[in-house]
């Protein structure tokens, strides 16, 4: 890994903390525009949030002026990131991009992944929730690239790849009877009404199929499907030695994760 692209434009204050502006971490990131680069902060700013950190610790919002051309100026808004920040923001970035896994490794240092998991148990339920539902959307964009690696094309294959797994781990229900199990009305996205147990087993689910398929080299859609299937079913068999409860027999949670998102960025405005 070539550290030194993130050693190069650290900075250093006059107490000796080390820092990194979010300005000149955009383009190392490979972000062309800011208001998207922006977007991943601010998702950055609520896992912080989340993990009970003080948000303005870690992102201190600084304003500096800036030419325009002609001799005018006008004021931009940049950030200064503590190297956890910055762990954040990589770990909400675009997982498909190289210098994201870089990033990761980079600022996954030991002691803060330590420091993570003992604030995980710390965690209420709601806060479990989101968490591990913001890893799933990172890993599910890495299984639909196992996926159409493996000539899954069309939006029909990959339903019916998804239903693999969730046939696997649900006992043979699909995407569909799962919502219909759960209440849910059409729209509704599975994912989003499941409590922090159910959503983990899912997390297992996708990350070690996309690694299956990975060391495989899966390349049909067939042998993908069959590869989701029986990883789900590994995991449904895992829980059942272990005298689990059934993914399908546990409580569906009365919000969902957008509104607890809604919730929770309301209160890091206030």
């Amino acid at each position: 890994m070539n550290d030194t692209i993130f050693d190069n434009i650290k900075h250093i204050d006059e107490n000796g903390i080390e820092y990194w502006l979010a300005r000149e971490l955009q383009p190392v990131l490979q972000y062309a525009k800011w208001e998207n680069f922006h977007k991943v902060i601010k998702t950055a700013m609520i896992a912080c949030k989340i993990s009970q950190h003080e948000v303005s610790n870690h992102f201190a919002e600084v304003r500096k002026m800036v030419e325009i051309g002609s001799g005018a100026k006008r004021s931009q808004t940049d950030y200064k990131l503590t190297r956890y920040a910055c762990y954040l923001i990589v770990m909400n970035g675009d997982p498909r991009k190289e210098v994201i896994a870089q990033g990761q490794t980079y600022f996954a240092v030991k002691t803060r992944q330590q420091e993570l998991a003992e604030l995980y148990e710390q965690l209420n339920e709601d806060e479990k929730r989101l968490f591990i539902r913001g890893d799933i959307r990172q890993k599910n964009m890495l299984l639909a690239e196992a996926a159409h690696r493996a000539r899954i094309i069309t939006q029909r294959e990959y339903a019916t790849f998804q239903d693999a797994g969730y046939r696997g781990l649900y006992n043979g229900m699909t995407a569909r009877d799962i919502a219909e199990h759960k209440g849910l009305t059409e729209g509704d996205e599975i994912l989003d009404y499941m409590g922090s147990e159910e959503l983990a087993a899912n997390l297992f689910r996708i990350t070690q199929t996309e690694a299956k398929m990975r060391r495989e080299g899966t390349d049909t859609p067939a042998k993908a499907n069959a590869a989701h299937y029986e990883v789900g079913k590994a995991v449904r068999e895992t829980i059942s030695s272990l005298g689990g409860t059934m993914p399908e027999d546990l409580p569906t949670p009365d919000k969902s994760i957008q509104q607890l998102e809604i919730d929770t960025k309301k209160k890091l405005k206030k």
